[in-house]
């Protein structure tokens, strides 16, 4: 039994098996076994060799009748290299003399293969290094019980199972749902990812930024893992599973309580109401919305029906998902336009093949949109038809300067004329709005909210373009800091600039879904929050328990603080 240790999210506990998930050219885990294991791990490298060997074999036999003949043969010479003792002999040797896991063992006898393939001067048998590295790793695959990609997964096969990996992408994630997955734990990644935003929609247990996990961990290894510290217990004995099942019941019990909150109303103790929405990007998740008595939607995230997928949605599948949300839904819906780039990508997506510098400065969201009009201007055809089936909202992903708006607003124009010449039903007072997640947006609040019909805080790409952090970088992320005092200066900016021109300003960040930051936002005049649909109960809660005109003079004097630890501990005492 060990612990490990990364960056926690989600919260919660979850109790499962470890399912290794890994993809080409990661690292092999490497360390030492007991002598009384060496007969075990033997044993285990060779059933990886005869598995490899069974699931080629079925694959040779499936092959069509029109299939090359030089593919049959090559199925034929990795199978007579899977069925060759000698093959298996050597990292066995290496398992017995050094005492080592049976991946290390054949890894390393892998690497002296395909380099003394690779010496022979005749072109033919040097070639065969290609073949006897992808032997190998077929073995390998076997040996680290890689199960392929998500995608081919059917669906609940790793139901309760723990994700093991490197690292995953937002597409990663979406797949990961309708796994019912227990939790994951990835080597890299930063509690402010949009892997980990997803993992918090999906209200299970995560650890990002473990590094070291795929090298100490094996599928089948019993984990606990705490969502909320981020520990992982390892093979942990019985006292230990029994200590955090009474952890997990104790955390159930608590959202039992908070239960008793969805029909009451987000309000003060001082008489503020507060709307209360939702961040969701699958059309099941609206149904969180009535669950939840949340006012509405308050992002949804369009890009996610992009993903995972070797063709952009056409129009008429677009109007289906956002129709379906809204009729879902019966309340406001607000959808993002999409909000494409950085970590965000898509396996058919357009203009998407150039390697940028830094994509999280490049041709991103609204960028690329109005770059690739093939792309943007079926999404808003979509989403204005689909207003006609209820009350939706458009929002306009990092806006950063007044040209880009007035392209958007020139194309708006031209697809409203489109749509009625061609008599489709669809509300042409469509509100638009922006994200405020660029510092030049934030600064010149005041001019877009002149043009827009409402502000929307993007808090978490707000504070990485301040601080110059990238939020998926673990080696920088303790850096970022949502109290520092030019993040909290442009979010109350963005706020009076709204107030000043009579337009809505709501949060759809990852502040507005945690209660450390719920007073301080409502002493500073939010009064718009959307969050992931776990964490609503929580800030209502600390809403109905706030006394906004008791600590504005507080968050007022914590504006013109600049120590950090000052900051923290107003902070606190604003929160006591």
């Amino acid at each position: 039994m060990f612990t490990l240790h990364g960056s926690g999210i989600g919260g919660g506990i979850a109790i499962g098996s470890a399912r290794i998930i890994r993809r080409a050219g990661q690292e092999i885990p490497e360390f030492a076994i007991a002598a009384a294991q060496v007969g075990a791990e033997i044993a285990r490298l060779k059933q990886a060799f005869a598995r490899a060997r069974a699931t080629l074999q079925k694959i040779r036999d499936a092959l069509p009748p029109d299939a090359p003949e030089e593919l049959d043969s090559v199925l034929g010479a990795h199978l007579m290299m899977l069925a060759d003792p000698a093959l298996s002999e050597q990292p066995s040797n290496l398992i017995r003399q050094r005492q080592i896991n049976a991946e290390a063992a054949l890894a390393r006898h892998a690497e002296k293969l395909v380099a003394a393939f690779k010496e022979i001067r005749d072109p033919y048998l040097s070639g065969k290094s290609a073949d006897v590295a992808q032997v190998m790793d077929r073995v390998q695959g076997e040996l680290l019980a890689a199960p392929g990609a998500l995608s081919e997964q059917s669906e609940g096969a790793l139901a309760g199972e723990i994700i093991v990996a490197n690292d995953l992408t937002p597409a990663d994630a979406v797949d990961l749902k309708r796994h019912r997955i227990g939790a994951f734990i990835t080597n890299l990644g930063g509690p402010i990812s949009h892997t980990a935003i997803l993992a918090r929609s999906m209200r299970i247990p995560a650890i990002v930024g473990m590094h070291g996990a795929i090298r100490y961990l094996r599928t089948g290894d019993l984990l606990v893992v705490d969502g909320k510290r981020g520990v992982v217990l390892v093979n942990p004995d019985a006292a230990a599973v029994a200590t955090y099942q009474r952890r997990r019941e104790k955390i159930r019990r608590r959202a039992q309580q908070l239960d008793g909150l969805r029909e009451a109303d987000a309000v003060t103790l001082d008489g503020n109401a507060v709307s209360l929405f939702l961040n969701v990007e699958l059309p099941e998740e609206i149904s969180a919305c009535a669950a939840q008595n949340a006012h509405g939607v308050g992002l949804y995230r369009s890009e996610f029906l992009f993903m995972n997928r070797q063709r952009m949605p056409a129009e008429e599948e677009q109007l289906a998902a956002y129709a379906d949300v809204v009729r879902r839904a019966q309340r406001p819906v607000t959808i993002r336009t999409l909000d494409l780039g950085a970590d965000k990508q898509v396996d058919g997506g357009r203009a998407m093949d150039a390697v940028a510098t830094n994509p999280a400065l490049g041709r991103r969201a609204i960028r690329l949109c109005l770059h690739d009009l093939g792309l943007f201007r079926p999404q808003l055809r979509a989403i204005y038809r689909a207003s006609a089936f209820g009350s939706l909202r458009i929002m306009v992903p990092m806006v950063s300067n007044m040209e880009e708006l007035n392209q958007l607003f020139a194309l708006l124009a031209q697809v409203k004329q489109e749509l009625s010449e061609e008599g489709h039903a669809f509300n042409a007072a469509v509100p638009v709005g922006g994200m405020i997640e660029v510092p030049a947006a934030a600064i010149a609040a005041d001019l877009f909210a002149r043009k827009l019909d409402f502000l929307s805080l993007g808090t978490n790409d707000l504070i990485q373009y301040t601080l110059a952090i990238d939020r998926v970088d673990d080696e920088v992320n303790y850096l970022y800091d949502p109290l520092h005092p030019s993040v909290l200066r442009l979010i109350k900016h963005t706020i009076e600039a709204g107030k000043t021109a009579g337009i809505p300003v709501s949060m759809c960040g990852e502040m507005a879904g945690d209660v450390t930051y719920t007073r301080v936002l409502l002493g500073m005049g939010l009064r718009e929050f959307s969050m992931e649909p776990a964490s609503l109960l929580e800030v209502k809660r600390q809403i109905r328990l706030t006394d906004v005109s008791k600590i504005k003079s507080q968050v007022a004097a914590m504006l013109q603080t600049a120590e950090p630890d000052h900051i923290k501990r107003m902070v606190d005492e604003i929160n006591a």
